[in-house]
């Protein structure tokens, strides 16, 4: 299913500073990336989308997916993926762990989707793995299938790629937006690469 994300007249303040103020759509499978310096308002943004802004700022507008406003809903209730810098897995968790947590646990054929998606991945036989033994590039590898695999509307990347060295950040910028693209997800990545914008192919907000 393709789905859309609408930002709707967003305003963000902090105390009587408006740290940014924008309008967007973003179609399925398209991102939009949003960059700027630190202190410019790009995460302080993905946290009012995600639905866990700091009550220290202050947010007008509305968020619509697929037509529905989730605005005043609460972040769980958003099915909104996200992916930061760290891979945040869970320790006590296996590679296969990770990924079923995620997942709805009255779907069908859970372990065989997780199983899929890491042979997809190149990641097959990783079910066992303790996350503890994986490298940089599989960690995040396992960190995006775990949001993919949780079924969600929309995608927010808080610079993902940025921990990581030139070739494995190419891998994966590859790997990730075309992962997107062929779910048909929307997407918001805020970074403070220009790479990463031109790698995605879709259109770019700077933040002054």
């Amino acid at each position: 299913m393709a789905h859309q994300l609408q930002l709707n007249d967003i305003r963000i303040h902090l105390k009587e500073k408006v740290l940014l103020s924008l309008n967007a759509e973003i179609g399925p499978g398209e991102v939009l990336t949003v960059m700027g310096p630190s202190g410019s308002g790009k995460s302080t943004l993905l946290a009012y989308v995600a639905g866990f802004l700091d009550p220290i700022f202050s947010a007008q507008g509305s968020i619509l997916l697929d037509g529905e406003d989730v605005t005043s809903k609460p972040a769980e209730a958003r099915h909104i993926g996200l992916l930061f810098q760290d891979p945040l897995l869970f320790p006590h968790l296996s590679v296969g762990g990770n990924l079923l947590f995620g997942m709805d646990r009255r779907a069908a054929n859970r372990k065989q989707r997780m199983c899929d998606a890491l042979a997809e991945a190149g990641l097959q036989d990783f079910e066992q793995r303790d996350t503890a033994t994986l490298s940089g590039g599989q960690k995040a590898r396992v960190a995006l299938l775990r949001v993919l695999l949780s079924e969600p509307r929309a995608v927010l990347l808080d610079e993902p790629f940025s921990k990581l060295d030139q070739n494995l950040r190419d891998d994966l910028r590859r790997l990730v937006f075309a992962r997107l693209r062929q779910a048909g997800l929307p997407a918001l990545l805020v970074t403070h690469d220009a790479a990463d914008a031109e790698a995605t192919g879709g259109p770019v907000i700077e933040l002054a």
